[in-house]
């Protein structure tokens, strides 16, 4: 899932089913919000959940469509060819175990494409909160004689 001119949120499904991906559209996506998509039937139902209230927007790429005035795909296709590329060409392949893993970093590292401050400080920084987290969190055990 992507914002426009925003945050990329990447998850793994066990399949791309409607009974699928339709939960996760509901849990993800903000009540009200235009949702823009593809053609695939798997998104159908996207209209009929009336309580969350999405505007439904969709390109027919199977007729060679990828874009009506402000109705495009392009930014999670963007997002999608990086990470493909990025595996392909860094990592060579993925299993499903990690690739959540895979998804994540790259996600984070697309979600920061506009930071000044350099990457590495960026994980410094996440990897400085956590250990606060964990210091304040200890216990001290103390073993028996």
């Amino acid at each position: 899932m992507a914002e426009r001119q925003g945050r990329i949120s990447a998850l793994t499904a066990e399949n791309a089913s409607g009974a699928t991906l339709l939960p996760i559209v509901k849990e993800h996506v903000m009540p009200s919000s235009t949702v823009f998509t593809d053609e695939l039937p798997s998104y159908h139902g996207i209209p009929h959940m009336p309580a969350m209230g999405y505007v439904h927007r969709r390109i027919n790429h199977s007729e060679k469509v990828y874009v009506t005035g402000d109705i495009h795909t392009n930014t999670v296709e963007g997002f999608w060819s990086l990470v493909k590329r990025g595996i392909s060409g860094v990592y060579h392949s993925v299993g499903s175990t990690y690739l959540q893993s895979y998804l994540d970093e790259y996600s984070f590292r697309y979600n920061r494409r506009s930071d000044t401050q350099p990457m590495f400080l960026s994980f410094l920084k996440q990897v400085e909160k956590k250990d606060v987290v964990i210091r304040q969190t200890q216990t001290t055990v103390v073993e028996p004689f």
